[in-house]
Formats: structure tokens, C-alpha cells, sequence
């Protein structure tokens, strides 16, 4: 029992630092940008914001596919007898991160972009679709963690 403590304790913790991250951004630190600062400060900080927090990210991606792999083959012996939720869980995963990979890949260069140039609104038209796409991963991270919390049995 030893050996899957510490792929679960990490598992844990990389999905608490990328779910919990979204939650802080999207329901704390936006609204409270957009209380505090004008239009082009405010894409500024975000801008400065995204790349900080998606470098966890990375951390969690990795640190979540490896500890889950571990504990997939340390607890049900490997991918073809693990319990639906599982399967489940892997899904919502492969899911959050395309989403990831397209705020990351594409969203977040034009918003640079429009930044650097100092086109700010098409940088707030940027910012406004990576809000939805962050609102949606959360929404997913969330219904992942509620499936992994109740282990229910699809």
C-alpha cells in the first residue's frame, strides 16, 4: 500500500494546483482585476498572469498522467480491468488538456500579441475567449473531481 501513496499524494496535488488555479483566476483574481484596472493594464497582468499559472500547468499535466499510469497498474493491474470511473476520469482528462493546449497554443500568443502591438480590443476579444475556455476547464476539472471523490460506478 505503501508504493501507491505516493503517485495518489501526488495525483492529488497536481490536480489541486490545476483545478484549484482556475477556480482562484476565473472567481478571485479576475473580478478583481476587472475592479482595480483600466482595460489595457488589465490584459497587461493577464498576459504576465498566463504564462506563470500554465507553467504548473505543464508540472500538473505531466505529474497527473504519470502518477495516474502508476496507480492504474499498481491498483487494478493495468487499463483493461480499472473501473469505469476510471475510464471516465481519463477522459475528462484527454478533454482539459486539448482545451489547455488551445488557450495555451493559440489563444495566448494573439493575446501577446495584441498586447505588444497595443491592439486592445482585439486583445480583450483574446482575453474574453480564454475566459471561456478556463470557465469550461474548470467546469470540467470540477466534474472530475467529483467523479474521482465519489468513485461512482458507470
Amino acid at each position: 500500500m505503501l508504493a501507491f501513496t505516493l503517485p495518489y499524494t501526488l495525483h492529488v496535488l497536481a490536480a489541486l494546483i490545476w483545478v484549484g488555479g482556475m477556480f482562484f483566476a476565473w472567481l478571485i483574481l479576475r473580478p478583481a482585476l476587472a475592479a482595480a484596472l483600466d482595460g489595457p493594464s488589465r490584459l497587461r497582468a493577464w498576459a504576465e498572469v498566463f504564462p506563470r499559472f500554465f507553467g504548473w500547468v505543464w508540472v500538473s499535466i505531466a505529474t497527473l498522467a504519470i502518477s495516474g499510469v502508476a496507480m492504474i497498474h499498481l491498483r487494478f493491474n493495468g487499463f483493461e480491468t480499472a473501473p469505469r470511473y476510471v475510464q471516465w476520469m481519463m477522459g475528462g482528462a484527454i478533454v482539459m488538456v486539448a482545451v489547455f493546449l488551445r488557450v495555451h497554443a493559440l489563444l495566448l500568443p494573439q493575446l501577446r500579441a495584441a498586447v505588444h502591438s497595443e491592439a486592445w480590443t482585439e486583445g480583450a476579444q483574446v482575453l474574453a475567449r480564454i475566459r471561456r475556455m478556463v470557465g469550461l476547464n474548470l467546469l470540467l476539472g470540477l466534474l472530475v473531481v467529483a467523479l474521482a471523490s465519489a468513485r461512482w460506478s458507470f
